[in-house]
């Protein structure tokens, strides 16, 4: 046979007509091509397969199988297909992480790839295409924006210094549920506008002041809970962004008309400082922060006017700030408590034990100050426990990789929508003994879990670079509250509620699916203590 092979090679080489020559090429470029497929296939290096997932149907993919409650839908999905699965979203692959293990990949050993932002089509009608320090892109506008935030406006310097303020709105707070005594009250959202209140005073001395306060305050939450519900909810306009011109949800419309409604006050706000700012401009703004006699606005105002050159804070920065702050402050503290304030009242226990602390520490003749917060270690673990099983954003905020990379033997694409599911770490039964019973005592006297996110088995805020800069303003503010609550106040449900609703509602912030109302009685027996 191979005599044969061998002659008719031969016949080919030393033939001079043209089927001979034609044969001749054809045989040199098969050999050429078959020594390069076999080099380069020994060579290859093997690229890692995408993560395992649910089958999709063709165009759509995944996308009609979601469920409204991402959160948990996610944490079965996780289930089924094991701690990392992707889902074809549209024309979008979101890959879905649940576990420690793989979420430290992504929010720490990739951090710097991760720390982009697939930005929502809603969240740019609402942060000024997104030109805020949530959905802007890491770099050195994303670094002078945290700068701000966290060096200037919400360090702790900052934070003491207008502490009169958060007290003055926590008394106002107390007063009032005094005067309800008896009557059924709306937790979360009297604490919304306490929250609300704080904030406005902090950056421009407060709108929803006077008679009707409460009625603007109830207004406020209803415009916050729509922009974070749109903002959590899948958009077509993301998953085809060549129909997001068209707004077939309508999602993005219904944001600007929302984020308009608060660009009017900023800039009545803006126009109001900047001729303050004319009148006044002998003292730094520094020093007026730290001496209470300038607002946040006023800083920002001038920072925008004496900033960086190479990287300037805008006018879009400043108003995408301040709506950081009205929409992220409020609605995220204000949930917290209001979740904190159920499972107290769902486990008379832990009120009890609660409230002995606060006893020992404030006393029954006193009023809970700021001063007091460190000295207990309980209601730190209430407000712990509080966090691990209701996190304030369940996937955290979505990452985005600048670059492809492998996360837990998988590619994870460039471009792709990463969700770390906070929620359902913090309630694996692999990691938490009991995970779905609120218990304190878990973090009683215990440091290995804190805010900080350098362990990934709590970390409630998030982790790496992109960890939430309001955790300060946000631990004062509700421990403080709480505290104030507990000190102040027994709490019952009303009559004919035999049991409490723990049940919740998925946004991009996690929200009680229903209101907590709850009956106030006095504990404290001077009532000029609740003036």
């Amino acid at each position: 046979m191979m005599t044969v092979i061998s002659a008719f090679l031969q016949s080919i080489i030393n033939g001079n007509d043209p089927l001979s020559r034609l044969l001749f090429t054809l045989f040199v470029i098969f050999t050429l091509s078959w020594y390069v497929w076999i080099y380069s296939k020994s060579n290859k290096v093997s690229t890692p397969p995408l993560p395992p997932g649910p089958r999709g149907l063709p165009l759509v993919g995944n996308l009609l199988s979601l469920d409204p409650e991402l959160h948990s839908y996610f944490a079965g999905l996780a289930q089924k297909h094991g701690p990392i699965l992707k889902l074809r979203l549209g024309n979008k692959l979101g890959i879905l992480v649940t576990s420690p293990s793989l979420a430290r990949e992504v929010l720490k050993d990739h951090d710097v790839n991760f720390a982009n932002r697939d930005v929502p089509a809603s969240a740019r009608a609402l942060a000024y295409g997104g030109s805020d320090i949530v959905w802007t892109p890491y770099g050195p506008e994303w670094r002078m924006l945290r700068k701000v935030c966290v060096l200037k406006m919400l360090s702790n310097a900052t934070l003491d210094s207008v502490y009169t303020l958060r007290r003055k709105q926590v008394r106002e707070t107390v007063a009032y549920f005094y005067s309800r005594v008896g009557s059924p009250v709306n937790i979360g959202e009297q604490m919304f506008l306490t929250v609300l209140k704080v904030i406005t005073n902090m950056l421009w001395g407060g709108t929803v002041e006077g008679e009707k306060s409460a009625s603007l305050g109830s207004e406020f939450r209803e415009v916050v809970n729509e922009m974070t519900e749109h903002l959590g909810k899948p958009n077509i306009s993301d998953f085809y962004p060549s129909l997001a011109r068209f707004d077939l949800q309508g999602i993005v419309g219904k944001m600007a008309g929302l984020a308009r409604r608060f660009d009017r006050i900023f800039d009545v706000m803006i126009d109001q400082r900047l001729n303050i700012n004319k009148e006044d401009g002998s003292r730094s703004a520094a020093e007026n922060i730290v001496s209470g006699k300038e607002d946040f606005l006023q800083f920002l105002l001038k920072l925008k006017d004496e900033g960086d050159s190479k990287t300037p804070l805008t006018m879009f920065h400043l108003k995408a700030l301040l709506m950081d702050m009205v929409v992220g402050g409020t609605d995220t503290s204000s949930n917290t408590i209001e979740f904190a304030m159920a499972e107290i009242m769902n486990k008379p226990e832990v009120m009890k034990k609660a409230q002995q602390e606060l006893d020992d520490v404030v006393g029954k003749d006193n009023i809970v100050e700021e001063s007091h917060i460190q000295k207990l270690p309980y209601l730190h673990a209430v407000m712990k426990e509080t966090l691990r099983l209701h996190p304030v954003l369940p996937l955290l905020v979505p990452h985005c990789p600048s670059e492809t990379c492998a996360v837990g033997g998988y590619t994870i694409p460039k471009g792709s929508r990463v969700f770390v599911n906070v929620w359902a770490i913090q309630r694996d039964p692999s990691i938490w003994e009991n995970p779905l019973e609120f218990d304190p005592q878990r973090f009683f006297n215990n440091s290995k879990w804190d805010y900080t996110g350098s362990d990934l088995n709590y970390f409630p805020f998030g982790s790496g670079r992109r960890i939430c800069a309001g955790i300060a303003m946000a631990e004062r503010m509700v421990m403080y509250s709480l505290a104030t609550l507990l000190h102040s106040f027994d709490w019952k449900l009303p009559p004919g509620n035999q049991k409490l609703d723990l049940s919740e509602k998925f946004g991009i912030v996690l929200k009680k699916k229903n209101p907590l109302v709850a009956i106030p009685t006095p504990r404290l027996p001077d009532p000029s203590l609740y003036t």
